[in-house]
């Protein structure tokens, strides 16, 4: 497991990245900046990884880190999304999950379309 730090403008949480081959050339490419969209309770961006589905989930859980193939794209999941049916936290489409948040996920939801975020080690 590797800690990582995710930077917003005011808000600031940590995550754990596992050891899967995407998490993996995740780290190599640290520390990373761009700006967020948001759909429902999921943050997602951009990321330089293009890898393909690795045992990739429909359903994630609360708190889940991800990478979404089709979009290249860095995704934390903190809630429900426009997809979700009763509890369930659905991506668009499946993802590989490649860490774990800590701390209070409900400061995510403060978040801001177009907001700058640096992911970096801790």
């Amino acid at each position: 497991m590797t800690l990582i730090k995710i930077e917003f403008n005011e808000i600031s949480i940590e995550a754990e990245l596992n050891d899967s081959k995407t998490a993996n050339n995740i780290k190599k490419i640290l520390p990373i900046s761009n700006t967020v969209n948001i759909w429902g309770d999921e943050i997602y961006f951009q990321i330089d990884v293009n890898d393909d589905e690795n045992n990739a989930k429909e359903i994630v859980e609360l708190g889940d880190v991800g990478f979404w193939p089709p979009g290249n794209a860095f995704c934390l999941f903190f809630g429900l999304t426009p997809l979700s049916q009763k509890d369930e936290i659905k991506p668009a489409s499946p993802i590989n999950v490649v860490g774990k948040l800590k701390g209070n996920l409900d400061s995510l939801k403060s978040i801001k379309i177009g907001e700058k975020v640096k992911v970096s080690l801790a």
